[in-house]
């Protein structure tokens, strides 16, 4: 018998597309979205994805509310980038979880001029008026 290797590169372009929903498009729009408003130093922007009521969890315990997360980001926010680096993201899967609400699981890359972070996250999304918001944060 004869193994035939296939290189990945190419399985992976021959492989279909995977169709996205209406809710996976616009929670992607807002997520690159978001991570320009970090990328340009603007944290109104960056912080208009999370529902006024958001849950952040942190190592000490829980941020209630967008006003007490935005204040955990805004001493890097400088008005022309952001102290910690560039902000990305590499969206692992997103599950619907009912019509109105979806997980995304994440991974979150800071890249700086000479140091590199990165860490996980899962966020919760609930379709609020028409957009999908950041109910629930958990970054690590």
């Amino acid at each position: 018998m004869r193994t035939v290797m296939i290189p990945l590169a190419i399985v992976a372009i021959a492989a279909p597309a995977i169709a996205q929903t209406p809710a996976e498009i616009a929670i992607r729009k807002g997520m690159e979205a978001s991570a320009a408003g970090w990328n340009a130093g603007d944290l109104a922007r960056f912080m208009d994805i999370y529902a006024e009521d958001a849950v952040f969890v942190t190592p000490k315990g829980l941020l209630r509310g967008k006003p007490a997360i935005a204040d955990k980001y805004r001493s890097s926010f400088s008005g022309t980038g952001n102290a910690r680096g560039k902000l990305s993201f590499a969206f692992l899967e997103m599950r619907g979880l009912d019509p109105a609400h979806a997980m995304l699981f994440a991974r979150w890359t800071l890249t700086g001029a000479s140091t590199s972070e990165s860490g996980m996250t899962t966020l919760v999304f609930e379709r609020r008026g028409g957009t999908w918001k950041i109910i629930s944060d958990h970054s690590s």
